[in-house]
């Protein structure tokens, strides 16, 4: 009993010693990764990790058969020593956090290279430390560093083959000489390369955050415009018909009279809500079931809600409105839509025209009201004018507002494009164009 109780105890004990050791060495290797991971993700170059670990990879082969070119001079500890010094700059930065900046990158590959030539064997892997070290200085470094580095790694070169032809008593320059230049320059080009296709992707960045904030700001302006719209509308309306019903209670005592005012009061309220809430759901990134935009179509409904709101108008429309179905058809019905609620605002008790006509090449509206008595209306102003115009001039066409002959008119053209059918695809571009910003 003693001996079966000694010996799982001791072996239990070996374990909890085995897993403290284990924990106490894994420990510091995770704290280790972490600053290493830190100090990559604080780096200036934000190259993907393939292309640095290519380089390195390609580094790292170059330098394994520079030193087994040189096996003849083992146990000589130069071309491992060689070897090191190629990656220096990584123990550095991750052990003591220094930057790979370029002059080390330089200073490493230089003094790698040299200890590596100052035993010279035929066919040399050594200059080729020089090439990759060279591609990785130009994609990091500004111009004259690049060329700075070029030029010194040509130098190196010359001076070798030169002291091998004056000094090591063969008479040989060093073999390969203009193969090791040519790479020094096609390694440079690819560093450059690299770099500019960097610059051009933080500019493209920078242009795409600044053609979504644009784009942003139009979807923005185009439904504070919608939104404007049918308030403004259904306000009209909606007070004109209030009105009616109080006439109609203080006047006359009709009661049906003032239900029905308030009963068409209450659709157009809802109606309008209903609009809202569906201009609003644009603003909706998931897939909703959107109701079809009015076109010019229902301007006939439009007419009438304010004839039954008391607003006297003379309306009348030619030809066929099959040839204004998409978005010519939504910018006239909301401009005929503002323009009938801005009479019903501006201009109480005036009577209004309407006429709509649609040719084979033109739809055109003209709205014209008498100019209420006081001072005059100013132009250019309200949300509402500059929504008409920016309708208008989204879709091509052309708009007069302001004061005539007969009155104050509201009239706007729109070429029929392809058979009068000119659909929402022919607006987008206009709404992604860069444009001056409006005062809202």
């Amino acid at each position: 009993m003693e001996v079966t109780d000694t010996v799982p105890a001791s072996t239990a004990g070996r374990v909890s010693r085995l897993s403290a050791l284990t924990a106490g060495v894994r420990a510091p290797v995770l704290r280790f990764r972490d600053g290493v991971r830190e100090r990559i993700e604080a780096l200036p170059f934000d190259y993907p990790p393939a292309v640095i670990v290519g380089a390195d990879l390609a580094l790292l082969v170059i330098t394994v058969a520079a030193v087994v070119q040189r096996h003849s001079y083992f146990p000589n500890p130069l071309p491992l020593i060689a070897m090191f010094t190629a990656f220096l700059p990584i123990p550095l930065f991750a052990v003591f956090g220094v930057k790979p900046h370029p002059v080390l990158l330089k200073l490493s590959g230089m003094v790698s290279c040299a200890l590596f030539m100052i035993q010279p064997v035929p066919a040399d892997f050594a200059p080729f430390v020089l090439v990759i070290v060279a591609g990785e200085v130009a994609a990091i470094a500004p111009r004259g560093l690049t060329i700075g580095f070029s030029l010194l790694a040509i130098a190196q070169l010359l001076a070798f083959d030169l002291a091998g032809y004056l000094h090591w008593g063969s008479g040989e320059r060093l073999e390969g000489l203009p193969m090791y230049v040519l790479g020094i320059l096609l390694g440079t080009f690819a560093g450059v390369m690299l770099q500019y296709q960097r610059r051009f992707l933080y500019q493209e960045r920078e242009n795409q955050s600044i053609r979504a904030v644009r784009a942003a700001d139009e979807e923005r302006r185009r439904i504070a415009r919608e939104v404007h719209d049918v308030i403004a509308h259904s306000l009209s309306i909606t007070l004109l018909h209030l009105t009616a019903a109080r006439r109609a209670l203080q006047t006359d005592d009709d009661v049906d009279e003032a239900v029905d005012a308030l009963v068409d009061a209450e659709r157009l309220g809802r109606q309008a809500m209903a609009d809202i809430r569906r201009t609003v759901g644009m603003l909706d990134t998931q897939p909703t079931r959107i109701a079809p935009e009015p076109s010019a179509a229902d301007i006939d409904e439009l007419v009438g809600d304010f004839r039954r709101a008391g607003l006297t108008v003379d309306y009348r429309r030619t030809g066929d409105l099959a040839a204004v179905e998409g978005a010519v058809g939504h910018a006239l019905y909301r401009i005929g839509q503002e323009s009938l609620a801005n009479v019903a605002k501006h201009a109480p008790g005036a009577a209004a025209t309407v006429r709509l006509e649609v040719g084979p090449e033109l739809a055109s509206l003209v709205v014209t009201n008498a100019l209420p008595a006081g001072p005059p209306v100013r132009r250019d102003g309200g949300m509402g004018l500059r929504g008409m115009r920016k309708r208008t001039e989204l879709l091509g066409g052309t708009i007069s507002i302001g004061p005539g002959d007969d009155g104050w008119t509201v009239r706007v053209e729109f070429p029929l494009k392809s058979g009068g059918c000119t659909t929402l695809s022919t607006v987008l571009p206009g709404l992604l164009r860069p444009r001056p910003q409006e005062d809202m």
